[in-house]
């Protein structure tokens, strides 16, 4: 499966960890700072849905691609009344985008997928369409999820949905040595705790990459979208 020389960009999801309404924040923080950092670097950026953007551009992939993994908060939670730290986890998910043809020998039975219609949303949740156009595709034998409302039909986005489920089994397959889909019966479940790198702003400010080593106190700075801060030692 060496698909990497024809990507077409990438797929990042952010996931909230357990948490509440602190993880949720926190996973829409993380994504508001990799569609920053996008536009930044000059790349083009579709949104896809709540927290998943596909990202085109040049060296996309490369850049980005060891942002996979669990991302920790240290801060004064703004929904704690006692005004107490909290640490929140979130999960970053990043696949590539791989052109079409190339996943058409993918074949996942009808009965392994769970789909969901909903209404389409805009920021802030409102509702931006009357009929049920967005799609949720679970696959139901490892507990991947994949969803869309980006597109105007609900065709349109069933396939980019789907889509990206095939990517993210393409690349379990590859981690896990497997050949075939059929063989990916075990539950794929986030490992909270395992940290690839912590923001923390209280009760002192720093952004850490724990595999790099590499620390650096601007942490507003980097979750405003200068992510090459931290990534400068890659």
């Amino acid at each position: 499966m060496s698909y990497h020389n024809t990507i077409l960009g990438v797929y990042l999801s952010v996931l909230a960890g357990a948490g509440g309404d602190d993880a949720k924040d926190w996973a829409d923080m993380l994504f508001r700072m990799y569609v920053r950092y996008a536009d930044r670097k000059g790349w083009k950026t579709t949104i896809i849905d709540d927290r998943t953007i596909h990202i085109k551009g040049e060296g996309v992939y490369d850049v980005l691609k060891l942002e996979n993994g669990v991302h920790r908060l240290v801060r004064i939670s703004p929904f704690d009344a006692k005004k107490l730290r909290h640490t929140s986890f979130a999960l970053v998910e990043l696949i590539p985008a791989i052109p079409t043809p190339e996943l058409s020998s993918v074949r996942i039975p009808e009965k392994d997928l769970k789909m969901d219609f909903f209404r389409s949303s805009g920021p802030g949740g409102q509702n931006v369409n009357k009929v049920e156009t967005a799609v949720r595709i679970v696959h139901l034998p490892t507990g991947i999820v994949a969803s869309s409302q980006s597109e105007r039909a609900q065709s349109a986005n069933r396939d980019r949905a789907l889509e990206i489920i095939k990517i993210k089994l393409l690349e379990l397959m590859k981690e896990r040595h497997e050949t075939a889909v059929e063989n990916l019966r075990v539950k794929v479940k986030p490992e909270w705790g395992h940290e690839i790198r912590s923001y923390v702003l209280h009760p002192y400010k720093q952004v850490k990459d724990h595999r790099t080593g590499e620390k650096n106190s601007r942490v507003e700075e980097v979750l405003g979208g200068n992510l090459d801060l931290i990534l400068g030692a890659r």
